[in-house]
């Protein structure tokens, strides 16, 4: 995983990357980056969850 920052009308954001070459990264700044620490472990068996 490829983390790096940049910044978007003068806020700054955090960029996921599954690698370098990643074209679709997935990216969010601090409002959203609070909501998800917050939510964590929802998110977390969400994602641990068996697909169906």
């Amino acid at each position: 995983m490829v983390v790096e920052y940049s910044e978007f009308k003068g806020n700054k954001m955090i960029v996921l990357k599954r690698s370098e070459e990643d074209r679709y990264p997935f990216s969010f700044g601090k409002g959203k980056a609070k909501l998800i620490v917050e939510n964590f472990e929802a998110i977390k068996e969400f994602a641990e969850e068996a697909q169906s």
